[in-house]
């Protein structure tokens, strides 16, 4: 009888399945991690762009009128406020959303959250229309100011 060592093409196959298996389930799992990481920075943009638009209002006395968020991005590179970039939403396709009313003394910032049961989205304002023709409905995250 001859002792042979090593392993059969089932047992291969079986291990190859198994480590399919886990790595499926971990890339799955990265994916939960991603979106909550881009909506932890569509928060922190939105709270840097509040701070831009109150060095605007400090030296022209109202909130830019301009939309949609190209203009508004123009206008404050243009202000003379020392602004050269402003936030852009992690996902190329979507966009933030930005509306003042109509005296130009209160506004609206919109980013839309892909985690439908984040926290922020209960502190957040939901009015049932739109404001100042941003929807603020979930899972849109509002500031109001």
């Amino acid at each position: 009888m001859k002792n042979k060592s090593g392993f059969t093409l089932i047992e291969v196959l079986v291990v190859i399945f198994i480590i399919g298996l886990l790595a499926s389930v971990v890339l799955v799992g990265l994916g939960t991690f991603r979106a909550r990481g881009r909506d932890a920075r569509r928060i922190a943009d939105l709270r840097s762009m509040q701070n831009i638009l109150e060095l605007y209002y400090a030296k022209n006395g109202e909130y830019p009128d301009t939309t949609p968020w190209a203009g508004l991005e123009n206008t404050l590179k243009s202000s003379g406020i020392g602004v050269s970039n402003i936030p852009e939403d992690p996902i190329p396709s979507e966009t933030y959303n930005y509306g003042a009313s109509p005296s130009n003394q209160s506004y609206v910032l919109s980013a839309k959250i892909e985690d439908s049961d984040h926290r922020v989205l209960n502190d957040d304002i939901d009015p049932p229309t739109e404001t100042y023709g941003v929807a603020c409905t979930d899972p849109a995250y509002c500031i109001k100011f």
